[in-house]
């Protein structure tokens, strides 16, 4: 049986997007990432509590992302949905733009991470609370990024699962991921994070 085109471009977005994970991942490995950790057990006192120093999320969020586009891959191709009603050339430039913009988001909100010397991954301790550039707009930058670049690849693909995944994908990331970010930051920060909360918005 043929494999519609929505399958190869959610498949080959997915497989594109985690190798381009996998060697951001070797990268920082080789660079000695993990020495970013400031005690062998993984553990400081945020805000003088004793709890670890890391936001304790439920997982990389790259890979949550990665996952429900593989999900809506493996939807269409078990469960076809009609593609959008939307000739391919446009559906094509539509979701080439939506993924430019999200990484144009992603690439700005690392830079700033990167001046201030502090660890992207949220697996890793927060050494400096980022408020300015990119982050004066919004308070999660990279998972707004993201959520473009998903939305680019489902557009591009014409894939009405890849969109409609994408309610409970943003209420994982809400939930699992940002939330327990925010507690951290609160407890680790206090006031200055407080603050910065209550000017600037969670998404846009």
């Amino acid at each position: 049986m043929a494999i519609s085109e929505t399958v190869l471009i959610l498949a080959g977005g997915t497989v594109v997007l985690l190798i381009v994970f996998g060697i951001r991942v070797a990268i920082r490995a080789i660079a000695g990432g993990a020495a970013a950790v400031p005690r062998s057990d993984g553990r400081e006192a945020a805000g003088g509590s004793g709890a670890p120093d890391v936001a304790g999320v439920i997982a990389l969020p790259p890979l949550i992302f990665l996952g429900f586009l593989a999900a809506a891959g493996v939807l269409e191709a078990v469960v076809p949905l009609p593609t959008l009603a939307v000739q391919s050339p446009v559906r094509y430039l539509g979701g080439a733009v939506l993924a430019a913009c999200g990484f144009g988001i992603i690439f700005m909100a690392a830079g700033r991470f990167h001046a201030a010397g502090t660890n992207i991954p949220p697996t890793l301790p927060t050494t400096a609370l980022v408020v300015d550039g990119i982050y004066r707009r919004t308070r999660n930058p990279f998972y707004l990024g993201t959520t473009l670049v998903y939305l680019g690849l489902g557009v591009a693909a014409g894939s009405f699962w890849a969109i409609a995944l994408i309610v409970p994908l943003l209420w994982v990331i809400n939930t699992g991921v940002i939330a327990r970010e925010e507690h951290y930051l609160e407890r680790k920060f206090g006031d200055a994070y407080g603050a910065y909360k209550a000017r600037v918005r969670r998404w846009i």
